[in-house]
């Protein structure tokens, strides 16, 4: 059998995540060949994410290799994808999704609620230094890039003291070390956090066999819904947007939010269905009904 080509960022994280992949499809007896592609994001390591303000930061050079023929599928965090994918594309399958939520991470195994008062807490996410400001207006907030490795030494060597991650990737990399998982109710995920994607072009000979072995139903109905309330919103990596959904049975259910950079304000709304995009879009335009168009409008001027 003709093997298929797997591309990927080389950080610890995203080929572990690529291996669990490759691992299915060779079960299956498919051979897979993992190749390594430099992104803009690893081209650009030292500056924030929300400076570079490319909405493809991390998939561009996959996506160049798929539309050339130089790989047959990439494996991404789903939460990287963009709303909108290329022309000929698609995400054609999303993998049984770990936990979204984020967890903070020291030394001392601090929780939001315990820091000390002023205490300094690493992040790249605009999201996450939103959610945090509102919760605890006191944490100064320090902008941190670098794989999760790098960004644990820079805390270990005190530059903060706690940094947030995605409870998923330390997971993945089987991590053992102190921390505490972050409520929702403090901390809303990204959209797609957690999740894998499986990016396509959909005229691929052997799309829907790779689709049928790597695909779970209940996620992908999931990260349709949260993607649909992005996409609705219209934002990126400058937008505090956060959301969790669960699917079962059919049935969607939907959170969302949208906050201002400051944590100042903070807009929540909830939905549910059978048809995620519905869903998605039906919590977006509640949220701007609230007024998060404001914030939104704000962070558009300011790119401008």
């Amino acid at each position: 059998m003709t093997h298929l080509i797997l591309g990927t960022r080389g950080s610890k994280l995203a080929l572990a995540q690529s291996e669990t992949c490759a691992e299915t499809l060779r079960a299956a007896g498919i051979p897979v060949e993992v190749r390594v592609i430099k992104t803009t994001s690893d081209h650009r390591p030292d500056e924030p994410l929300s400076v570079i303000d490319e909405r493809d930061v991390f998939t561009r050079q996959l996506d160049e290799a798929l539309i050339s023929g130089g790989i047959d599928f990439a494996v991404h965090s789903l939460k990287d994808i963009p709303t909108e994918v290329p022309k000929g594309m698609r995400i054609a399958a999303v993998p049984s999704r770990h936990d979204p939520s984020d967890a903070l991470v020291s030394d001392e195994g601090y929780e939001v609620d315990d820091l000390p008062d002023g205490a300094m807490v690493a992040t790249s996410s605009l999201r996450r230094r939103a959610q945090l400001l509102h919760h605890r207006p006191d944490l100064r907030i320090v902008d941190i890039r670098g794989n999760v490795g790098t960004r644990i030494r820079k805390v270990r060597e005190g530059e903060a003291d706690a940094l947030v991650l995605a409870k998923a990737g330390l997971d993945r990399l089987e991590l053992d070390m102190s921390r505490t998982v972050i409520p929702h109710a403090v901390l809303l995920p990204a959209v797609g956090q957690g999740a894998l994607g499986i990016t396509m072009m959909e005229d691929h000979p052997r799309y829907e066999e790779v689709r049928s072995l790597l695909n779970d139903r209940n996620t992908e109905n999931s990260v349709l819904a949260e993607r649909a309330m992005m996409r609705e919103l219209e934002g990126g990596c400058r937008v505090p947007v956060g959301a969790w959904s669960a699917a079962e049975d059919g049935e969607i259910k939907l959170k969302g939010l949208v906050a201002s950079e400051d944590g100042a304000l903070v807009y929540r709304a909830e939905g549910e269905g059978s048809d995620p995009e519905e869903v998605g879009r039906r919590v977006a335009r509640d949220l701007i009904g609230q007024g998060a168009s404001i914030v939104l409008d704000e962070i558009q001027e300011a790119r401008t």
